[in-house]
C-alpha cells in the first residue's frame, strides 16, 4: 500500500464530505477510492470514518490521523519544493484556481504575461466556481470573489466589484426608467435560474426584494448580457461582466442609489514555512495588473493571515 497516496485519498474524501464526492474530486473510480480508505484502516487497525448514506463522519482516531496527515503532506510538499530549488528562483508548477468567468476575462491575460517573464514556471490554471481547499488539493493561489471566511490562509486584496442594475437604451426608451426598486414589478426582467436573491436592494438602510416580471430565464452571464442588449428587459449583472457594454453605453446603469456594498477580490494563498518564489513572483506580477483592471486597494502585504 502506498501510504502517501492513501493519505491523499483520505484527505480528499474528508474535505469533499463523502466517498462519492471524493472520487469525483480525485477523478478516480469510487470502488478504488473506497478500497484505498479501507486498506489504510486495515493497516492502522482502526476505523477512521463512519460511513452513512449521505455523508461521513470522522472517528476520534480519524480526526487525529487526518490532522497528522495534513501536516505530513504539507511537510512533504515543502521538502519537494526545497529539493527542486523553488526557494532559490521562481520555477516549477504553479497551480492557480479562479472563478470561470472572472478568470477568463481578467486572470488569464495576466497569467499569460507572467509565463513570458518566468519561463521556468509552468502554470496549471483551474477554472472552478467553487472554493477549493488549497492544501488538500495542492493549489498554490486562489482568486476569490466576495467576503472571506476566517481561516489560516493569507490574503491580499486585488480590487472590488459591484452588482449593477442595467438595461439597454432601447428598452428604457420603450418602457421608461425605473426610479425606485418598487417600480421593478412593472418592468420586464432577464432572470437567472433560481437566482431571485440578485434582486435585493438597499433602501434606507434595509434590504428589500423587488423582482421584475420575468420574460426570459438564463443560466449564464453571457446569455443574460445578450438578452439585456437585445432589449428584453432589466438585468442585474456584476460590473466586471460588462465593462465594454457600460463604457460604450450599450447598457445603462439604473437605480444606482440603491446598490449594495462593493465586494472584494482577493488572492489567497497558504504559507507554511518559506513562501515559494513562484508564488511571490506571481503575486507581485498579478496585483498591480488586477488592481489596474478592478481598482487599486491597499498595499501588497503578505505578512499575515486573513
Amino acid at each position: 500500500m502506498d501510504r502517501f497516496d492513501a493519505m491523499r485519498v483520505l484527505l480528499a474524501v474528508v474535505e469533499a464530505g463523502s466517498l462519492s464526492a471524493g472520487s469525483r474530486r480525485l477523478n478516480a473510480p469510487l470502488p478504488s477510492v473506497s478500497r484505498k480508505v479501507a486498506d489504510l484502516e486495515r493497516h492502522l487497525g482502526a476505523n477512521l470514518i463512519i460511513r452513512t448514506h449521505r455523508n461521513l463522519q470522522l472517528t476520534d482516531a480519524g480526526r487525529d490521523y487526518v490532522k497528522a496527515a495534513r501536516k505530513i503532506m504539507a511537510d512533504l510538499e515543502e521538502a519537494e519544493r526545497r529539493a527542486s530549488g523553488e526557494y532559490e528562483a521562481p520555477r516549477g508548477t504553479l497551480t492557480i484556481t479562479m472563478p470561470v468567468e472572472f478568470g477568463s476575462r481578467y486572470v488569464l491575460p495576466v497569467a499569460l504575461g507572467f509565463m513570458d517573464k518566468h519561463p521556468d514556471v509552468t502554470l496549471n490554471l483551474l477554472s472552478l466556481d467553487r472554493s477549493v481547499h488549497l492544501v488538500n488539493e495542492q493549489v498554490d493561489i486562489a482568486i476569490r470573489l466576495g467576503e472571506l471566511a476566517d481561516s489560516s490562509l493569507y490574503a491580499v486584496k486585488a480590487g472590488e466589484f459591484r452588482l449593477l442594475t442595467c438595461a439597454s437604451p432601447a428598452y428604457l426608451d420603450r418602457h421608461g426608467v425605473p426610479q425606485h426598486p418598487s417600480d421593478l414589478p412593472n418592468h420586464h426582467g432577464v432572470m437567472f435560474n433560481d437566482r431571485s436573491f440578485f434582486w435585493a436592494f438597499n433602501v434606507d438602510g434595509e434590504q428589500i426584494e423587488a423582482v421584475p416580471r420575468g420574460r426570459i430565464e438564463v443560466n449564464t452571464a453571457a446569455n443574460c448580457v445578450a438578452a439585456a442588449l437585445a432589449g428584453v428587459g432589466v438585468a442585474r449583472l456584476f460590473d466586471y461582466q460588462i465593462p465594454e457594454e457600460l463604457s460604450s453605453g450599450a447598457l445603462v446603469p439604473i437605480l444606482k442609489g440603491y446598490g449594495g456594498e462593493p465586494r472584494p477580490i482577493h488572492l489567497i494563498y497558504s504559507r507554511q514555512g518559506l513562501l515559494a518564489l513562484k508564488v511571490r513572483a506571481f503575486i507581485d506580477w498579478a496585483l498591480p495588473r488586477l488592481r489596474a483592471a478592478c481598482g487599486s486597494y491597499g498595499p501588497n502585504d503578505l505578512s499575515g493571515p486573513l
